[in-house]
């Protein structure tokens, strides 16, 4: 897959630094002829009661490439549209101000970290599922200097009830992603204490690996494929 370390460093440098919101939606300026189905065209975040509905328009393809499966976890590869936010990562359960907090849909066909989709008890993880995950900035993830937050041994941290048992700030509750020709969308309700408006967003497609030794950090982005805003500025704003 096509990588972009710039994108990838201005990823890990302007996430902690939210730029003014002043969009419900982001169009994407950004071209990736050889990777359609992660060429971002607009990402959006719109409101509906309490509930929100996260939305990714690509050039063409939306899901259709997956990561390909190596039989195992240690280096398993993870592919991902992903919602880059300003809320606080209390919103959804995990302790407060331990980092980024993103949305996303992700594939790996290598690990299972989903609730049971349509009954089937086989692998879910290579179907697209959606999370929630908590972003730190780290040297030891290279270009892209973001990781998911470990979480270290006898720490005590909040964590979601759907939390899938991974030691990582990640949740898996289970929101399904509805595909289209050119989209994704989920759609996502949230508790009634939690404030849904003026929140900034962005949207990135990316890969994340997981480490070959299976040691801290475990999971790193490892290539950002396109950011809507070309920046991670987060100018998106839910109205």
């Amino acid at each position: 897959m096509k990588t972009n370390s710039a994108i990838g460093v201005a990823m890990g440098a302007l996430l902690l630094v939210a730029g003014p919101a002043t969009a419900s939606d982001i169009t994407s300026k950004s071209w990736i002829p050889d990777e359609p189905s992660f060429d971002i065209q607009k990402a959006s975040i719109k409101r509906d009661g309490q509930s929100l509905v996260f939305r990714m328009d690509v050039a063409k393809a939306a899901g259709a490439s997956t990561p390909k499966a190596i039989g195992r976890l240690k280096g398993a590869d993870v592919y991902s549209y992903v919602w880059p936010t300003s809320f606080d990562p209390s919103a959804v359960g995990f302790s407060r101000k331990a980092g980024i907090l993103a949305f996303a849909a992700t594939s790996h066909p290598d690990f299972d970290d989903t609730p049971l989709y349509d009954g089937d008890p086989k692998n879910d993880g290579r179907k697209w599922h959606s999370h929630w995950v908590v972003l730190n900035k780290t040297k030891e993830c290279g270009p892209s200097g973001l990781k998911v937050r470990d979480i270290k041994k006898g720490e005590k941290v909040d964590l979601p009830k759907t939390w899938p048992g991974l030691p990582i700030l990640i949740d898996s509750p289970g929101w399904h992603p509805n595909f289209t020709k050119t989209s994704v969308e989920i759609r996502v309700p949230f508790e009634k204490s939690v404030k849904l408006q003026g929140v900034s967003f962005d949207g990135v497609t990316s890969a994340l690996r997981v480490n070959a030794n299976a040691h801290v950090p475990l999971l790193c982005v490892s290539a950002v494929f396109d950011v809507a805003s070309g920046n991670l500025s987060l100018p998106g704003r839910i109205d």
